[in-house]
């Protein structure tokens, strides 16, 4: 199967649009409910969270893992690819959202100002300003860490004045950092669930329509092309399109949540890590 990891339900966006693109693989899903959030942790603590998710979707026979998780991809990643896999087993791989994203996004913006919104573990690693500057160093990027927003979705209070209070809030104070944004980059695989709400109150700010990028197409197409390109790895995937879901919290908990994100009924089973 592939492996598709998140600290919570913001991944199976990711799964989702996965899914859609490549319904004749196999995956399991991997959801660490149990100690989310990983957003305001420590390096040291999401990095180990992140490799004993990932060692134990290996030991489930993954040979390829997908960090569907912003904060796992910024803090955890390169860390498990240049140190850890050599020493599991250098024919397995993990990737992130990342990199996929900030590889097009010279793409995407017409202004060369781009905005991010993201947790407050994604923002503090400085990740996308770093890799988007690797590549493009014209691009001028800004963010906001948007704390609320994920316990307002996961508390289904996201259609809520309240949630419509904080999205304002947030991208008002991005838009005062650079007003010349024309490109924002949705950096939580949450933030698909409210990204009407977001395109609604961002053209309210800006007075004029701004590009709203979600990451689970990219993903999609980028895991795609991997593929391709990765035709020893592609041969030895499964393709029945079955889809297995894991969590490290209440199961019962897990599937009521997880109808908003996948948008259908799902059943999980309870794990121990």
């Amino acid at each position: 199967m592939i492996g598709i990891f998140d600290s919570g339900y913001g991944g199976l966006t990711i799964l989702r649009s996965i899914y859609n693109r490549l319904p004749n693989h196999d995956y399991l899903y991997l959801g660490d409910n149990a100690r989310n959030p990983y957003g305001p942790r420590s390096y040291e603590v999401v990095y180990k969270y992140t490799l004993e998710c990932v060692r134990y979707l290996f030991n489930q026979g993954c040979h390829l893992v997908i960090l569907a998780c912003n904060t796992a991809s910024a803090k955890a990643l390169r860390t498990i690819q240049q140190h850890d896999l050599q020493h599991i087993d250098p024919t397995r791989r993990v990737l992130g959202v990342i990199r996929p994203t900030v590889e097009i996004i010279d793409q995407l913006t017409n202004s060369q100002h781009v905005g991010i919104l993201g947790t407050q573990g994604t923002v503090q690693s400085m990740s996308y300003v770093i890799e988007i500057h690797k590549l493009f160093p014209d691009i001028k990027v800004v963010q906001q860490a948007c704390p609320l927003w994920v316990p307002l979705i996961e508390n289904n209070e996201y259609q809520t004045e309240g949630a419509d209070f904080f999205i304002h809030r947030y991208l008002s104070q991005l838009y005062a950092q650079d007003s010349q944004i024309d490109t924002l980059i949705l950096g939580c695989t949450h933030y698909p669930i409210i990204i009407d709400k977001i395109r609604q109150h961002s053209t309210q700010i800006w007075q004029q329509p701004v590009n709203i990028v979600a990451q689970g197409e990219i993903v999609a197409r980028s895991l795609e092309d991997y593929l391709y390109r990765h035709p020893d790895i592609d041969s030895e995937l499964p393709t029945k399109g079955k889809c297995v879901y894991l969590t490290t919290e209440a199961p019962d908990k897990f599937n009521a949540n997880a109808r908003l994100f996948m948008q259908q009924e799902i059943t999980a089973t309870q794990i121990e890590l």
